[in-house]
């Protein structure tokens, strides 16, 4: 039995362990604590400038290695990918390539997170909101898989490939985006002339719809301390405009608005009060580590 405190974020693509909970990893990380990533695709639908491809056979090597900078960044313990193919967003053609991460039967997907959850034995596990922040494909399908293999994890009736012991980790959170804030950039956007139902590369993100669905919040992590860290991984991701994020009018903005990552609590049910650590009730970590 892992006595080490031990959390996991199951996500979907290259740069969402920076631009969506790199924070919280910065901090626990720095806490002591093990922080371990799943990564379901490399990300080979994103769009890339040919400049960023320079040494790079692939997209998809590309983002690998954009990926592995942050998480030394972020001082994870480790990082394993899924092996499935980025989905794109709805609608596109990436959907149906026979790799995709959406094509796949959902039992299989939480199949493989279940093995890593008993092999990593994490007290925490996180991963997206049931919208998957944005409603990209990819995000809710990982959502849904992760909710299956955090319960068949603890199942001892499930027997995986790899015939790994039942761990029943102690909480599931869901990270989901500061509705304040996104609020607040929909009517900056508006002032300026700029449509917050097409945002994106694509055009094909409606903030505004996303700006309107509220979840209860029941854990928020100030990273404030650890923001620098969190901005260095962002930049890691310079394909996805990482170091957007970080400069310019954006980052100082950020820091007043939205130097917290929230999360709904799905395991165990919420009891009304808003927890500031997500090991509350579980361990005492120690303080945080500067340098």
């Amino acid at each position: 039995m892992n006595t080490d405190p031990t959390l996991l974020a199951v996500l979907a693509h290259p740069d969402d362990e920076s631009f969506g909970i790199g924070g919280t990893l910065a901090y626990y990380s720095r806490r002591g604590v093990k922080t371990y990533l799943i990564c379901a695709t490399r990300g080979e639908a994103g769009d890339v400038d040919e400049n960023y491809l320079h040494g790079f056979q692939r997209i998809a090597d590309r983002r690998e290695s954009e990926l592995r900078c942050a998480a030394e960044k972020l001082g994870l313990s480790g990082v394993f990918f899924l092996g499935y193919r980025d989905s794109g967003m709805a609608g596109s053609a990436d959907n149906h390539h026979p790799k995709s991460l959406v094509g796949q039967p959902l039992e299989q997907v939480a199949a493989e997170i279940a093995v890593f959850i008993r092999k990593l034995q994490p007290q925490i596990v996180v991963t997206f909101d049931p919208i998957g922040g944005y409603r990209h494909p990819d995000h809710i399908a990982i959502h849904n898989a992760t909710v299956e293999a955090f319960r068949i994890a603890g199942d001892v009736d499930f027997i995986d490939l790899e015939q790994q012991p039942a761990f029943k980790s102690q909480k599931l959170y869901f990270q989901t985006i500061p509705r304040g804030f996104l609020r607040f950039v929909v009517r900056m956007m508006r002032l300026f002339g700029r449509d917050p139902r097409k945002v994106g590369r694509n055009k094909d993100i409606d903030l505004s719809s996303i700006a309107e669905v509220d979840f209860p919040i029941h854990a928020i992590i100030d990273y404030r301390l650890v923001a620098d860290i969190r901005d260095d991984a962002s930049r890691c991701h310079a394909s996805q405009a990482g170091g957007s994020l970080t400069g310019g009018i954006f980052g100082p903005l950020r820091r007043i608005f939205a130097a917290k990552e929230l999360y709904m609590r799905a395991v165990p049910e919420p009891n009304g009060k808003v927890e500031r650590d997500l090991f509350e009730g579980i361990l005492t970590l120690p303080g945080l580590k500067r340098g």
